[in-house]
């Protein structure tokens, strides 16, 4: 079993590379919004500890599946421990089933990342991002009061691998992480 973590800031792009990447090795994509967006359908708000249910359900299943691995993907605030213990539980699950894990962080520029906050495919797969005054506002607002970027050398994974996707089509960052990391 593999697990690949794409982590990076809101509209870095790292669904579209994630359904890319899929599309090439035969991982399975978990987006992060495919448990965000059915919580906010059916309670009309974001319910986080509805979500973290959801996703672990689905990571202790899958982690005991037969699949050949996972692809999951995840803002993640640097400046948080709980992030960083959040992607601990995440391992957790998956550890007893020899799984590898790899890890890809994408980065982009503000300017860019609004301009993709717009795109049809994240439209198409995120119901909660279609207010696009409000999402916009929200990615500006996160940027403000968040870090998610690492520094340089800050993560000291084995099997990491640091993209800036600014200038680089979705097709080529999933084949690049598809060489690297030999999937």
């Amino acid at each position: 079993m593999k697990l690949v973590f794409i982590i990076g800031d809101a509209a870095v792009g790292k669904m579209t590379v994630g359904q890319e990447l899929m599309r090439i090795t035969g991982l399975r994509l978990f987006h992060n919004h495919m448990a965000i967006e059915p919580v906010i359908e059916i309670f009309g708000r974001y319910d986080g500890k509805t979500i973290a249910e959801m996703r672990d359900l689905i990571f202790k299943n899958f982690a005991a599946s037969e699949n050949y691995g996972m692809i999951f993907t995840m803002m993640m605030d640097f400046d948080m421990p709980s992030e960083w213990e959040y992607l601990e539980h995440i391992k957790g699950i998956f550890e007893p089933y020899g799984t590898e894990f790899y890890y890809v962080e994408l980065i982009a520029p503000q300017e860019i990342r609004l301009k993709r906050n717009v795109s049809e495919n994240r439209l198409k797969h995120k119901a909660s991002k279609r207010d696009i005054e409000t999402s916009n506002q929200r990615l500006i607002n996160d940027d403000q009061n968040h870090r998610c970027v690492s520094h340089e050398g800050e993560i000291t994974f084995d099997n990491y691998l640091r993209i800036d996707n600014s200038n680089i089509e979705p097709e080529e960052v999933a084949r690049l992480i598809k060489d690297t990391f030999d999937l």
